[in-house]
């Protein structure tokens, strides 16, 4: 298996002197492994010249069966390590940049389990969990795309609210044409510079304040600056309080999704099995609560 490694690092790296950097080994060594893992499998892997590695097609079934094969060893290894292992240890999780998004469940989850350290990344970036180091993610309406497997959560509402004292400056509009005559709140995604949309259909919506944050907007709401559409999950205090204020039934906007993803490659540790199993049943409580 270790020199199954050997090869698969050669192939990725396109020659001997790139794998031994990547291996901390030399250039000749690398090759010596190469060699007699295709002494024992009785096949040439790679063509060899002065300037370049190419695989054969002996090589290529290699590198595609090995690969699976080695990720199969590590879940293996892992699956055992946390057979007798308890819960501990930095769990870190990307998460969208919407507040209130899953925190009742991951508060619940630490006071569970107080030896597990989560470390928790806001960012609207769809981060390369296997590459960043992260064991999993929280995004809105993602799925899984062949490396990631995942679990659907519940998810959140739009709801395009405003404070009492603004609508009583300025009056609460009962359709959604009247919005062009109102101040309203965008949100303008960092990564694409797109403006989010309403969950209107074909009203004109004026833009008095843009900006790439859920709490300003809240903030700005809540300072009477004009009407802003906003995650339920992000005011339900405000929503309970009375100051903001739900308009134009929008409490029947669409459901946005949300899924807990995590390589599929890799064995799960204690600590994220653990997760997984609290997140589940925390989100079938949520369906049927």
């Amino acid at each position: 298996m270790s020199d199954l490694a050997v090869f698969i690092t050669v192939a990725e790296q396109g020659s001997f002197v790139g794998a031994g950097r990547c291996l901390g080994v030399s250039a000749s060594a690398v090759g010596k492994r190469v060699s007699r893992l295709e002494a024992e499998l009785g096949a040439r892997l790679l063509q060899r010249s002065t300037r370049a590695l190419a695989l054969t097609a002996e090589g290529e079934t290699v590198l595609s069966r090995g690969r699976r094969m080695l990720e199969e060893a590590a879940a293996m290894r892992a699956e055992l390590e946390r057979a007798g292992s308890l819960p501990e240890g930095v769990l870190r999780l990307s998460l969208p940049p919407i507040g209130g998004v899953m925190m009742a469940e991951l508060g619940a989850f630490q006071l569970r389990y107080p030896e597990v350290s989560l470390e928790l990344d806001y960012s609207e970036r769809n981060v390369d969990l296997i590459e960043e180091g992260f064991d999993a993610a929280i995004r809105v309406g993602a799925g899984g795309d062949g490396k990631l497997r995942s679990l659907v959560l519940p998810g959140f509402r739009r709801l395009i609210v405003a404070a009492p004292d603004y609508l009583a400056r300025h009056g609460r509009p009962d359709a959604p044409e009247q919005l062009a005559d109102h101040r309203l709140i965008h949100y303008r995604s960092p990564n694409s510079g797109k403006l989010e949309d309403w969950p209107l259909a074909d009203a004109e919506l004026p833009r008095a304040l843009v900006c790439n944050s859920v709490h300003a907007r809240l903030e700005f709401a809540l300072q009477g600056q004009g009407i802003a559409c906003l995650p339920d999950v992000s005011i339900r205090r405000e929503l309970d309080d009375g100051s903001l204020r739900p308009l134009l039934s929008s409490e029947n906007s669409e459901l946005i999704a949300l899924r807990l993803l995590w390589p599929s490659s890799r064995g799960l540790s204690a600590r994220m099995a653990v997760f997984m199993d609290f997140m589940r049943q925390a989100a079938q409580e949520r369906r049927h609560g």
